[in-house]
């Protein structure tokens, strides 16, 4: 017959009846026990010093009692299986035993090990025995129920997989994933779906949260993404140094849980199954925002007003009326996430940034630089210094600060000319206006080159010697500064020592210059070259040619130059 375990409390009204002078027969009607476990009991409650008739019985004398009537287990003898392994005990403990820095051996390799000695035994009844016998036991995790958090303390956030859903822009079915952030104190969850789990998702799904409960909590412990943690560490982990800066931006504190330790996030750690199998399977979806928009529905009018099975309240409730307010408002516009990236600066002065150019610079041509890029402005740090700033420019497209060039290079980069004929004037008074024929016309940037060469000589001659080039050379109106570097040569290979001319140049007149009327010419019946008739006819053209006093003889001479 099996043995029933009498509770304390039942001993307990039996001497209380007893003691206030009920009858045995009275006390088994009322209580259910027989008489003679009556007897036993109040047999037993005074061997132990109870006097009925004086002192009130209490619980430490029941439970006396209940102790001293607990039966004795009888010595089982040992089964079959236990005999078969009783003489390989110390064998089975050794295998069990970790030596070292090794660790013992599986229980399953033991039993295939005494299975070829020819030890035949259940598995089961070698694991009884080696619990029994050999010390070997799985320790039992010793728990503890962590404390309640505030209202709006905490968040655990969790990654999962949905199912697959048609993507319109590829035409096919991809995996649909949730970002989970779920408020600690009252159960109350956002959902956000994505066929990606990049650090640009990552952050779009805490904006719309945040947007969602209208409020920001204090802390947020996240599993380790890798769009977020760089480093996984127990202690002290690295996150992604955008999702660090969007922390800072949002006023939370990031708190990473421990790898491969689901027991990190315990709120959050089943909202996966639940979305899936409560929200997402067995319905027919279109596409990626048809899901978005019905989760979002479904957050409000299923999950959170469901009786959550620990607060055994709907989180909805819960979060409208305590933990909305004790989140911190959304004070801030949304956050424009940033691109950081490690670029060189090229000999070109320019760091190419997502498909675009930006100047930097001069003292940092060859540097490697980070460059944080937003939507709007794109900066370039030097060992934590912010050194330069643009405003972002489209893929393909340029923005250039010309401040960025040598002093020297800048004007020729900028195609300014007034730049370089303000430079020239700063040599010489002949240099700036020689500059400023050099660069006029309509398309100056086409000398810039011959400009930048004429200062070029100043600095290698001296301005003296290519003032007087250029004074002789705008005499002349030659405006060639080769013609004008030529000059510099020969002067120099003359007498370095001699006194520098005085006076102004003066052109003399050419020998073989003809004025500008004798290019104009009329319309007449006898045209003219030089001072001699040009007949209209053949017939004139022969008379004339015939009465010319210089014309040749029959042998071709002239009189005159015929020997005598």
């Amino acid at each position: 017959m099996a043995y029933r375990e009498i509770a304390m409390w039942e001993i307990l009204e039996v001497l209380r009846r007893v003691g206030r002078g009920e009858g045995q027969r009275a006390v088994a009607r009322v209580t259910g026990h027989s008489r003679s476990t009556i007897r036993r009991w109040v047999a037993c409650a005074t061997e132990l010093g109870w006097a009925a008739a004086v002192v009130e019985p209490d619980e430490a004398l029941a439970q006396r009692v209940a102790v001293r009537m607990r039966p004795v287990p009888a010595q089982r003898s040992p089964g079959e299986s236990e005999a078969l392994l009783a003489p390989h005990r110390e064998q089975i403990r050794t295998w069990l035993a970790a030596e070292g820095s090794e660790r013992g051996l599986r229980l399953s390799k033991v039993h295939e090990l005494l299975t070829r000695q020819g030890v035949r035994v259940p598995y089961s009844s070698l694991h009884r025995f080696a619990v029994a016998h050999c010390g070997f036991h799985k320790a039992r995790r010793v728990t503890v129920r962590r404390a309640e958090v505030a209202p709006g303390e905490l968040a655990e956030v969790d990654f999962g997989r949905l199912g697959l859903v048609h993507d319109p822009a590829t035409g096919k079915r991809r995996a649909l994933h949730a970002l989970i952030i779920t408020l600690v104190h009252s159960r109350h969850q956002y959902v956000h779906v994505c066929h990606t789990q990049t650090l640009a998702d990552f952050l779009e799904g805490f904006e719309d949260a945040f947007a969602f409960f209208d409020g920001v909590p204090a802390r947020v412990v996240i599993d380790n993404l890798k769009a977020a943690v760089t480093k996984a560490e127990r202690y002290d982990p690295i996150f992604q140094r955008t999702f660090a800066e969007y922390a800072q931006y949002r006023g939370f504190v990031i708190d990473s849980a421990v790898p491969r330790h689901p027991t990190g996030k315990p709120v959050v750690e089943r909202q996966v199954q639940y979305v899936r199998e409560g929200f997402f399977r067995g319905e027919a979806w279109i596409d990626r925002d048809h899901v978005q928009r019905d989760v979002v529905r479904w957050c409000k009018e299923t999950a959170g007003q469901r009786i959550h099975g620990t607060t055994r309240k709907p989180p909805m409730q819960i979060f409208q009326a305590v933990e909305k307010k004790a989140l911190t408002p959304l004070s801030r516009p949304r956050f424009d996430p940033p691109v950081w990236k490690q670029c060189q600066v090229h000999p070109d002065h320019h760091i190419q940034f997502q498909k675009a150019l930006y100047s930097a610079p001069t003292q940092h041509v060859g540097k490697r630089v980070w460059v944080r890029g937003d939507t709007k402005l794109v900066r370039f740090y030097v060992d934590g210094t912010c050194v330069k700033t643009h405003e972002r420019v489209e893929e393909g497209k340029r923005s250039t600060d010309y401040a960025d060039y040598p002093s020297e290079r800048a004007p020729y980069a900028m195609r300014d000319p007034e730049a370089l004929i303000a430079v020239a004037k700063r040599r010489s008074e002949a240099v700036g206006r020689f500059t400023e024929q050099l660069l006029a016309g309509t398309f100056p940037w086409a000398k810039l080159r011959q400009a930048q060469k004429l200062i070029r000589l100043c600095e290698r001659y001296g301005p003296e010697r290519v003032d007087a080039a250029c004074r002789r050379a705008l005499v002349f109106d030659v405006i060639n500064v080769k013609r004008v570097e030529q000059m510099v040569l020969d002067g120099l290979d003359g007498d370095d020592t001699a006194e520098p001319v005085q006076g102004e140049l003066i052109p003399f007149p050419s020998r073989y210059l003809r004025d500008a009327e004798h290019f104009t010419h009329t319309k007449e019946e006898t045209k003219t070259h030089g001072s001699q008739p040009i007949a209209q006819d053949a017939s004139e053209a022969s008379e004339t040619l015939r009465d010319a006093p210089d014309t040749a003889g029959p042998r071709h001479l002239r009189e005159e130059d015929e020997a005598p």
